[in-house]
């Protein structure tokens, strides 16, 4: 009898290891594809601002939301793989037991890194999309409207300071998740291709955030501060 439970608690561990086998692959997964698609194509749109000015920027939005069944899509390839990897994120930061302070080691300072700025980019991104998406869901504003936003946010120098510190933290954590990625799935396999890969995903980091704060200084420009004016003045004639 004590063998057969025994038995059966051993099996039930395995179950349990395979389940968070299978939950962390999902959440690995989910942060590269469609995720990390979502942050690229987010990533050139928003340059547009600094290509091609407001205009440019306009287009760009009005592309994206242009697109056949836009709602469906971005539900099950944005928002719902957002909340899983990010939550998910949160129980293995939660979790994770760091060994910067005993073994100060490559890995282990980059897994910690990973896990701050996941945190740091799951707050960020529910920052923004309340400014911007959410606003547009509940008719504060529209899609026309979003330059004029982010105008506002880059012009207020705290806020800022707070969108540069969450797009380093975004760019950081898919560009090091990405090399993880490459590694846990076995894409890269030996020191050298490892080693490679780190190279490039952190060249990808660096691009991407010069990207981003370039568009974020382009918002600064007059052009979307005319527009900020234009729409305060808008909404004043109809209040």
């Amino acid at each position: 009898m004590m063998r057969l439970n025994e038995n059966a608690t051993h099996r039930k561990g395995e179950r349990q290891l395979m389940k968070g086998y299978y939950s962390r692959k999902l959440h690995s997964l989910l942060g590269i594809i469609p995720l990390g698609a979502f942050l690229l194509t987010h990533m050139i749109t928003n340059f547009k601002a600094f290509d091609g000015g407001k205009e440019g920027f306009d287009k760009g939005v009005q592309f994206i939301n242009g697109l056949p069944l836009i709602f469906f899509l971005e539900l099950f390839l944005i928002w719902l793989p957002l909340m899983y990897h990010g939550v998910y994120g949160l129980y293995i930061a939660y979790q994770a037991n760091n060994n910067v302070g005993n073994y100060n080691y490559e890995r282990n300072i980059r897994f910690t890194l990973q896990r701050i700025t996941g945190v740091i980019t799951f707050v960020f991104i529910i920052w923004h999309m309340y400014d911007t998406r959410f606003q547009i869901a509940m008719g504060n504003i529209t899609h026309d409207e979003l330059g004029a936003v982010i105008h506002g946010i880059v012009s207020n120098p705290i806020l800022y300071v707070l969108y540069v510190i969450g797009i380093i933290s975004a760019t950081f954590h898919f560009a090091n998740g990405l090399w993880a990625f490459l590694v846990s799935w076995g894409i890269t396999v030996g020191p050298r291709a490892q080693r490679v890969s780190s190279y490039i995903c952190m060249g990808l980091f660096v691009l991407m955030s010069v990207l981003f704060i370039l568009a974020m200084t382009a918002f600064k420009n007059s052009e979307f501060q005319a527009a900020t004016a234009f729409i305060d003045m808008f909404k004043t004639v109809l209040s």
